[in-house]
């Protein structure tokens, strides 16, 4: 564990480093004070350690395991043809589109199931 200190990898040093501090008696909060992280960081380290062991050393992947498609392609091909308009044609006094105001329109035209 402290050679993984030397690592090229900050994700492997940040575990370690918690690890390391976690087996000395140190607390998360104390932990995640001390090395300028949160809490739920050093927890999830601890966890995955207990779960995992030397293998919690290891990034996994940072994708979703589960996403919801609000889209199909035909009303992802809309949506694309309605930012390229003004979102004043759609009742917004601003000629700049924001996610939540495309999430609206896209909600009130139809597009998605739920607003944004």
């Amino acid at each position: 564990m402290e050679a993984s200190l030397r690592s090229k990898d900050a994700f492997v040093i940040r575990r370690s480093q918690i690890l390391l501090a976690s087996s000395r008696g140190r607390s998360p909060p104390k932990i995640a004070q001390s090395l300028g992280c949160g809490s739920q960081t050093v927890s999830n380290a601890i966890h995955a350690f207990n779960e995992r062991g030397l293998d919690a050393l290891t990034p996994g992947s940072s994708c979703p395991k589960r996403f919801h498609v609000a889209l199909d392609e035909q009303s992802a091909e809309v949506l694309r043809q309605m930012l390229h308009r003004s979102p004043r044609e759609f009742g917004y006094d601003t000629s700049l589109w924001t996610l939540a105001m495309a999430a609206n329109v896209a909600f009130e035209e139809g597009l998605t199931e739920r607003r944004g």
